[in-house]
């Protein structure tokens, strides 16, 4: 019933480990409790959301204020799909694909996260490739763009492993500080053209309108 209501609920990416999906209730809230545990060590600052701010319970909150928002207010012209990523039912962290007008521009913008004790293990690359497979094999997307400080290395590691290319810097407070990131660009052909592990989306047919594809 709530897949008929809600299509996206029926939408299912697999990877070779990986299951990407909307989380239920009760998984958004174990996911919560994996944030509010810490998605990365406490002497690092790697996204502009400061997650070692406040105490687990905020963190707790925040995760789940922004999966209930990107819900109540998905929009066909700037939308927010974020889902959570599975291991054989254990969630690990969430994964984010977002467009705006991308009827017209095709284009998609991906941002991610993983508790901390899920880190190293190649789960951030595997979720990435998941939803950029939905983005470019199914949705028809003709780039993916992305924002790294310089000194976030893993992220920055994981935009070069699948191909995303040097597209220019951007500069943000980070509190008191002033801080460089790297705008990434992977094109359609840079993606066609690579090797990539075999990813299955299921569920599309029923909610592909709502992404304006």
């Amino acid at each position: 019933m709530l897949t008929e209501l809600w299509p996206t609920y029926g939408l299912t990416i697999r990877t070779p480990r990986l299951e990407l999906r909307l989380p239920r209730e009760d998984e958004a809230a174990a996911l919560a409790r994996l944030a509010g545990e810490g998605v990365h060590r406490a002497d690092e600052r790697p996204f502009l959301t400061p997650w070692t701010d406040g105490g687990p319970g905020e963190r707790v909150r925040s995760v789940l204020r922004g999966h209930w928002s990107r819900l109540a207010e998905w929009d066909v012209a700037d939308w927010r799909l974020g889902l959570g990523v599975f291991l054989d039912g254990e969630p690990l962290g969430m994964v984010t694909l977002r467009a705006r007008d991308f009827r017209v521009v095709r284009e998609v913008t991906t941002f991610s996260w993983l508790g901390l004790r899920h880190h190293g293990k190649g789960y951030g690359t595997e979720a990435r490739t998941g939803v950029l497979a939905l983005a470019f094999d199914h949705l028809g997307a003709r780039a993916a763009r992305t924002e790294v400080f310089q000194d976030n290395h893993a992220s920055q590691g994981v935009s070069r492993k699948l191909g995303y290319e040097h597209d220019g810097v951007s500069v943000d407070a980070r509190g008191e500080e002033a801080v460089v990131s790297d705008r990434l660009r992977l094109t359609r052909e840079r993606w066609a053209g690579q090797e990539r592990p075999p990813v299955r989306v299921e569920g599309l047919a029923g909610c592909r309108s709502l992404f304006g594809a």
